[in-house]
């Protein structure tokens, strides 16, 4: 039956291995061209890691989801948006409600809706950033990790298991048929072809995933490019309020009561006799 098979097999292959631990005896080797592209493991383990410093230090998946959803909520005509709450947009969103409450004569108040206006802005670069992250570097290197690492690994385990099987096979010649040893053969040297050209054809494509590493520094280089020129403009709006209020010729003199106020109320209250 199937699983008799199955668990003779892992007999073998158990025993093959065991072998190999405890006596040091040597199995098949494989030559030397396998095992230098076998270096796609460690290009795996990099972009595995890279992948998982993104995802979260920068959240950049989440945001990105709410972000197009916005995008489609605008392109329909919903008003009602469900936005990450970027720390900028926050900030400026204070900045702005407590600048408008001081009103337009208080030019703290002013410089404070100045300031909330470009958090605003760098909030939604921000926004621009996260999303083109997740579809220019994030998407891609999922992709890869669910389909060509992930065959990659399969046919590298179905690999160990047919050699560890055509060794125990190899070991027991004389008492295992000669046709078992010759299928053993024949299925390890189909797994191993297997796992060259899924590795060979994963290194082929080096340009491809350095392209996607560049397509990350742009993103990144853009949003701080568009987030200087914000500064930047703030700056000078910053300069031309200290610029006026240093050219001011309104002198600030505190409010003084009128004297007729203060004897009219004097007399009212009896303080003082009125006047004839």
């Amino acid at each position: 039956s199937p699983e008799c098979h199955c668990a003779v097999q892992f007999h073998e292959e158990f025993t093959s291995l065991l072998s190999e631990k405890i006596s040091g005896a040597e199995g098949t080797k494989l030559d030397e061209d396998f095992m230098e592209m076998e270096r796609v493991r460690m290009t795996e383990m990099a972009l595995l890691a890279t992948q998982h410093i993104l995802v979260v230090y920068t959240m950049a998946a989440s945001r990105a989801k709410l972000g197009m959803l916005n995008t489609v909520s605008k392109m329909r005509g919903q008003v009602k948006t469900t936005g990450y709450p970027q720390t900028e947009g926050l900030l400026g969103d204070c900045m702005m409600r407590y600048g408008h409450d001081l009103g337009d004569q208080s030019s703290f108040g002013g410089a404070l809706v100045d300031i909330g206006e470009a958090m605003r802005q760098m909030a939604d670069v921000k926004d621009s950033l996260d999303i083109s992250v997740k579809q220019n570097f994030i998407d891609p290197l999922q992709n890869l990790q669910d389909k060509d690492l992930k065959e990659i690994t399969h046919h590298l385990k179905k690999l160990e298991g047919r050699r560890l099987d055509f060794d125990y096979k190899k070991k027991r010649q004389g008492k295992v048929p000669d046709e078992e040893i010759r299928q053993a053969v024949e299925k390890f040297e189909e797994s191993k072809e297997l796992a060259e050209r899924s590795m060979f054809n994963f290194l082929e494509n080096d340009v491809e995933q350095v392209s996607q590493l560049s397509a990350l520094v742009e993103a990144a280089l853009d949003y701080h490019r568009q987030s200087l020129e914000i500064l930047e403009d703030l700056n000078t709006q910053l300069q031309n309020r200290q610029l006026q209020l240093s050219h001011s010729t309104v002198p600030k003199q505190p409010v003084s009561s009128s004297p007729s106020l203060i004897l009219h109320w004097c007399e009212r209250a009896g303080h003082v006799k009125a006047t004839p």
